[in-house]
């Protein structure tokens, strides 16, 4: 079983086998604040504050297997393993620590905690007026990026977190998402075309496949060097970019008319994905006169 898994587990054992579903969304958030740099989970600004997509992708998961089980509001604990047994010595000690200090918080004591302390994450939420002051919503605004100049943005999603990407994407104030991979499937959890869109979409950034400027797979076996990379652009310079002028056109009229949007695939060094390529190409347009930046 995933290390993560176990985390997860051990929560709801150390509180008696049940948890309702967003005090275990805030419990796991502020167990990982315990745990600093070996955070099992990865957080968004969700609909209700802090959210782990990965956690929650995680329990239905277990719930097949039978371990737990899920009713209306609450997450329920079915076996009798003990998990906390099984975690490293630090974890043990941050989930104690985590019920000492969080143990007789009510739900709504801990959506406002959680508000209150780390503010970003409620940025998207859609019930912060029940929870904080018309002076404290006001002061979210600090929290969110208002950058508002014209920037084609590009980023790969390569040995980060569905989590983590969004949170860039967000930093950026990034409006669009622009999917340029062929086929937008993923073995990595997040990144195929339906979760990676729910996932946008639920933070407030449209997304948009845009399948025409991507590369087949069977041309990207065996690329082991850059300069592997550098002929397969080339081919693809010649081939892919010179038949999709009129998808680089509407790209190009979606930055102008959103501002900051990003075009995505796999990998993490530009240098070794062809966005950077389409996004040279958009900027040769007629009419482009705006930055472009990797993340």
């Amino acid at each position: 079983m995933f290390y993560r898994r176990k985390a997860l587990l051990s929560l709801l054992q150390i509180f008696d086998n049940q948890l309702e579903k967003l005090s275990l969304q805030k419990l796991l958030f502020l167990f990982v604040q315990i745990q600093k740099n070996n955070a099992v989970y990865n957080f968004v600004p969700y609909k209700y504050g802090c959210y782990s997509f990965q956690a929650n992708a995680d329990l239905l998961t277990l719930e097949k297997y039978g371990i737990v089980y899920e009713a209306d509001t609450e997450w329920f604990r079915k076996d009798e393993c003990d998990y906390i047994a099984s975690l490293k010595k630090h974890d043990r000690q941050a989930l104690k620590l985590l019920k000492f200090q969080y143990g007789a918080r009510s739900r709504d004591e801990l959506i406002r905690l959680t508000y209150e302390k780390y503010p970003f994450y409620a940025i998207n939420s859609v019930v912060a007026e029940k929870y904080l002051s018309s002076q404290e919503i006001l002061s979210l605004q600090k929290h969110r990026s208002h950058a508002s100049d014209t920037v084609l943005f590009t980023i790969g999603y390569e040995g980060i977190s569905l989590e983590n990407y969004l949170c860039k994407l967000l930093r950026r104030n990034i409006k669009v998402l622009c999917d340029v991979r062929k086929n937008a499937f993923s073995m990595k959890y997040g990144f195929s075309k339906k979760q990676l869109q729910n996932a946008c979409e639920g933070v407030g950034i449209m997304y948009h496949h845009f399948p025409q400027v991507g590369i087949s797979s069977d041309k990207r076996q065996n690329l082991k060097t850059q300069a592997d990379y550098d002929r397969l652009f080339l081919s693809y310079e010649r081939e892919t970019l010179v038949n999709s002028s009129d998808i680089q056109k509407e790209i190009l009229e979606l930055l102008v008319r959103k501002k900051r949007i990003a075009l995505t695939c796999f990998e993490a060094d530009f240098c070794q994905c062809h966005r950077k390529k389409l996004a040279e190409a958009i900027a040769n347009l007629p009419g482009f006169t705006c930055q472009f930046e990797h993340i």
